[in-house]
């Protein structure tokens, strides 16, 4: 017992830096381990359910998100050990380290309460009765928000606004998925017009590619509502879908917003570079979604699309999110080699000194 407790006295900063991450891979691990029983109703198609593991297979509307978001707390944790060196829980049995501790248990015990004390049923019977057309879904998009409300508090608890600051992107990350899944769960089939308006232009970038690959397209829009239908030729094999926000990754455009504006907030650039680094990163997210529409008719028309709409075409976008950022690092440190080499060969130039005219 003793040396458990010098232990822990011996590596206590380094485990109160990393309470942020443990609080809520705890949860996951647990979920995903423990799987209730009670299914959840898929988000495209009500007539089939997934399990609470199976969620983590799902990106729009389940739990693969909270994966990105621990991804993110560790990334930080990488990026910015040094800063969390300084915590506020000075005393052992202060206000303050008791509702920390408290605090830390609570994503825990959410997660066993909504999934098997009926919350989130109770959750879901309250939005039916205040007619919220997803109501079904509504639990899962409080659990993102409750997640992110608790994720604050810990990390206020422990390090203060400056701990804030540090873990600004997973926060606002987990929230503003959170934000997003609620809005489609009130406003569904793409009610909400601001996100919708720029859905046409996309679905219509998406049919210019599908002809560019040999296949017939025919669009039509109603009330911002894109409804493409691609035909193989060859075949005659055919696929028709509307086409609404989510679906054409405007989700994925924010999310990048957020991260990309958070990070560069951080980075000592001129706003001329960080700029430019948001335009390209807009860009390329952008025709990353462009082209995840493009292979899900494409997908349709030879198989099942199921997969890789939930999961795998989501996956590009995410993925590109997240290692942005550690391109415009490796970038900026390129650079930064490029320029001390071309800056060590014109003093070796300069210092030489002037050979002799033969003449």
């Amino acid at each position: 017992m003793q040396t458990i407790r010098s232990i822990l006295t011996k590596h206590s900063n380094t485990l109160l830096r990393l309470t942020p991450l443990l609080a809520f891979l705890a949860p996951i691990i647990l979920l995903y381990a423990l799987n209730p029983s009670d299914p959840l109703l898929h988000p495209i198609d009500p007539r089939l359910t997934f399990t609470a593991r199976e969620s983590f297979e799902v990106m729009w509307k389940g739990r693969t998100f909270q994966l990105f978001f621990v991804w993110l707390i560790a990334l930080e944790l990488i990026l910015d050990w040094e800063k969390l060196q300084e915590n506020k829980l000075a005393k052992l049995f202060s206000f303050r380290t008791i509702a920390f501790a408290v605090t830390l248990l609570l994503p825990t015990l959410y997660m066993i309460t909504s999934n098997y004390y009926r919350l989130n049923s109770n959750i879901a019977d309250f939005a039916l009765q205040n007619n919220v057309h997803r109501w079904n879904l509504i639990p899962l998009a409080t659990e993102y928000l409750v997640y992110a409300a608790l994720f604050c508090a810990i990390v206020l608890l422990c390090f203060s606004v400056k701990g804030l600051k540090i873990f600004s992107v997973p926060l606002f990350f987990l929230t503003i998925v959170g934000a997003l899944y609620a809005i489609d769960n009130v406003y569904p089939y793409g009610e909400f017009t601001p996100f919708q308006l720029l859905v046409p232009t996309t679905t219509m970038l998406a049919a210019a590619v599908l002809q560019a690959m040999g296949y017939r397209t025919d669009l039509y829009i109603a009330n911002n509502m894109p409804h493409l239908t691609a035909i193989d030729p060859n075949t005659l094999k055919s696929a028709t879908f509307d086409v609404a926000w989510p679906c054409a990754g405007i989700e994925s455009l924010l999310i990048f917003t957020v991260v990309a504006l958070l990070f560069l907030k951080r980075m000592p650039l001129s706003w001329k570079t960080k700029v430019g680094y948001f335009a390209v990163g807009a860009v390329v997210t952008y025709l990353v979604n462009v082209l995840r529409i493009t292979a899900i008719f494409v997908i349709a028309m030879n198989g099942d699309w199921r997969p890789f709409h939930d999961l795998y075409g989501p996956l590009y976008s995410i993925a590109w999110i997240v290692a942005y950022p550690l391109i415009i690092l490796g970038s900026q440190s390129l650079w930064r080699k490029l320029k001390k080499t071309g800056n060590d060969t014109m003093r070796s130039t300069r210092s030489q000194p002037p050979q002799p005219n033969p003449a």
